[in-house]
C-alpha cells in the first residue's frame, strides 16, 4: 500500500508538541497594521494551541498522519 501524503499548506503551518497539541501562528499580521490598536498586535503575535480532540485537532492529523 502506498504512503500518504502530507498536506503541504499544514506542513508549512502546524507543528505537533510533546503531548500532542498543535501550535500555530495567529493570522492578520501582514499589512494594513497602521490602523490596528496596540493590544489587538500584541496578542496577534501569540502563537494559538489547538487541542488534539478538537475539530481543528482531529482534521490535521488526518492532513499530517506522520506527525
Amino acid at each position: 500500500m502506498p504512503k500518504m501524503k502530507s498536506h503541504s499548506g499544514a506542513k508549512k503551518r502546524f507543528r505537533k508538541t510533546s503531548t500532542g497539541k498543535w501550535l500555530h501562528r495567529k493570522s492578520g499580521l501582514r499589512h494594513l497594521l497602521t490602523g490596528m490598536s496596540a493590544k489587538r498586535g500584541r496578542n496577534l503575535h501569540t502563537v494559538k494551541v489547538e487541542e488534539k480532540n478538537s475539530a481543528e485537532g482531529r482534521m490535521l492529523k488526518v492532513y499530517l498522519p506522520y506527525e
